[in-house]
């Protein structure tokens, strides 16, 4: 059976199960390790979901079961759970349909970059290195953006190297970090999470319980959403994203 909250919520108009959408040009920033790509982090509390669009690339994962490196061309579709540490690497022009799980929660700070251990020791400091300056120019978000992509490929080749090893500490460290760093904002996450996946689950187990007693109701209450990019060529951890609202 429903819940009370599920039964007031027979339509929900967000995207379908509440996820999120973006279209990302990935960086094609070179790097130390002669690739070029995007910012390695983790997400807590979120699947997501890569649909590949155009170009060509690579995603590099690291979990506690090891590295992978997972080919990018168009019409793949790859998708993986909260703790998994991904990267992003740009072969040629590689475009991607971004499907995030819990819409809102990543912009409101769901991702950890793998920043080296000594940024990662509170949220003032932490906040302090992923920031981009408000207002700036084009060029200065750039560096900005290049400048925390390299602090984060730093403590990512350290946790893989240790991975690598046979020595899980180090990423259990990081995943403990993590943790910390985003302990404060949870309750605020947890609203968000209420009124967008929660609420859109929720408004299937109404219309369930509804037709289950011969009731099609809502189905008169139906309405259809369109939406443009709210933002175009924003700085993301991993590229230039076009940005929907639809929540």
């Amino acid at each position: 059976m429903s819940t009370p909250e599920a039964s007031a919520a027979a339509v929900h108009d967000g995207l379908p199960g509440g996820i999120g959408v973006s279209r990302l040009r990935v960086y094609d920033w070179p790097s130390a390790d002669g690739l070029r790509g995007g910012t390695p982090h983790v997400h807590l509390t979120c699947s997501e979901g890569y649909a590949v669009t155009g170009g060509r690339g690579a995603v590099q994962t690291l979990t506690a079961s090891g590295f992978e490196q997972t080919p990018l061309t168009p019409g793949a579709l790859v998708w993986f759970t909260p703790g998994v540490i991904h990267r992003l690497v740009n072969d040629g022009d590689l475009t991607i349909t971004v499907l995030m799980q819990n819409c809102g929660l990543p912009e409101a700070g769901d991702a950890v970059l793998t920043l080296p251990p000594r940024l990662l020791a509170d949220t003032a400091t932490y906040r302090a290195a992923v920031a981009l300056p408000e207002g700036g120019s084009e060029e200065e978000l750039e560096r900005a953006a290049r400048h925390r992509r390299d602090l984060a490929l730093e403590g990512f080749a350290v946790l893989r190297e240790a991975v690598e090893a046979g020595d899980p500490e180090p990423l259990a460290a990081f995943h403990r970090a993590a943790g910390a760093l985003v302990r404060p904002f949870v309750g605020a996450w947890r609203e968000r999470w209420r009124t967008g996946a929660a609420a859109a689950a929720n408004a299937t187990g109404a219309q369930l319980d509804r037709l289950e007693r011969g009731d099609a109701g809502h189905l008169a209450r139906a309405r259809i959403r369109a939406e443009r990019p709210s933002a175009r060529g924003r700085f993301g951890m991993c590229g230039r994203l076009d940005v929907y609202e639809t929540g």
